[in-house]
């Protein structure tokens, strides 16, 4: 399925400023941009901006950025899902995950990872995908915010609700080895049935379906 060329964007005011969020950005648009050096929760900030560019090209690959002027600080991705993970082995070419959602420290509590994903689905293609997100808790900033577990779960889930993600249960070992492990979902509109049936599938490899 290839890309659209529109271009969604909500203003967002914040105490640090007025940002602009918008997507999907292509290749060519997200390389003219600054990356704050702040954007290091995966890897170091100029080489996150590469890995970025990278997806952006693809033609699965939607970025959806937050920015003060220039300057990225934050961004949502959609790719297909890793080859390693079960989530790929049904080849389904209507399956896209969330794969990554960072925003600066700076910016974090004003609702940007909210608008992110607000502004990815306000995409009517949006509705041809299943989208699913899984979340690990080892990859939480408890940290940083101060939250144990279950609070960052909850505030974590919260923000998937707002891009109309919501919980699937799913027997997958990786998310199965602990409770605050989630996979959520979105199913597009235009998503057929057996799409719908083959996800049931690889949610659930490990027993019969009733």
């Amino acid at each position: 399925m290839e890309h659209h060329k529109t271009i969604y964007s909500k203003e967002l005011n914040t105490p640090n400023g007025t940002l602009m969020i918008q997507g999907p950005v292509s290749a060519e648009e997200l390389a003219t941009y600054q990356f704050h050096d702040d954007l290091t929760s995966f890897r170091p900030a100029s080489q996150q901006h590469k890995a970025l560019v990278e997806i952006a090209a693809l033609p699965e690959g939607r970025i959806i950025i937050a920015r003060k002027e220039q300057v990225v600080i934050g961004y949502v991705t959609y790719l297909y899902p890793d080859p390693l993970e079960r989530w790929s082995e049904g080849k389904m070419e209507d399956l896209i995950e969330l794969g990554a959602i960072e925003v600066i420290p700076l910016f974090r509590g004003n609702s940007v990872a909210k608008t992110l994903l607000q502004v990815s689905m306000m995409d009517d293609a949006m509705e041809d995908y299943i989208i699913i997100t899984t979340e690990y808790y080892w990859h939480w900033d408890l940290k940083g915010t101060g939250l144990n577990v279950w609070e960052y779960r909850k505030v974590m889930e919260k923000m998937m609700n707002a891009g109309g993600l919501v919980w699937f249960a799913t027997d997958d070992p990786e998310i199965s080895s602990h409770p605050a492990n989630c996979l959520m979902a979105r199913i597009g509109s235009r998503v057929p049935p057996e799409s719908v049936e083959k996800f049931d599938q690889l949610r659930f490899k490990n027993r019969f379906m009733y």
